[in-house]
């Protein structure tokens, strides 16, 4: 599993965006669909690495922080989308 951790992120990033593109850009409601399987895919390498966090330090710190700055836009987000 750990040689294919690189290849699972990348391709989590890949179907994120082919989702959101799909969504915003085409109006297509199956891009909710490649987002999720993307953000699973990324979930998995979160996890793996977290539950190896001593090998893992310096990437689950960059994560959190990842993790903390999107929570953060999402919220700002939706405040201000509520207006």
């Amino acid at each position: 599993m750990k040689k294919y951790l690189k290849e699972i992120k990348t391709s989590g990033i890949i179907l994120m965006f082919i989702g959101i593109i799909m969504y915003r850009l085409m109006g297509m409601q199956v891009g909710y669909i490649a987002c999720g399987i993307g953000i699973a895919l990324w979930l998995v390498e979160v996890i793996y690495k977290a539950f190896h966090w001593q090998e893992y330090r310096k990437d689950n710190t960059q994560n959190i922080m990842m993790m903390l700055i999107i929570i953060m836009l999402l919220l700002a987000f939706l405040i201000f989308a509520a207006r």
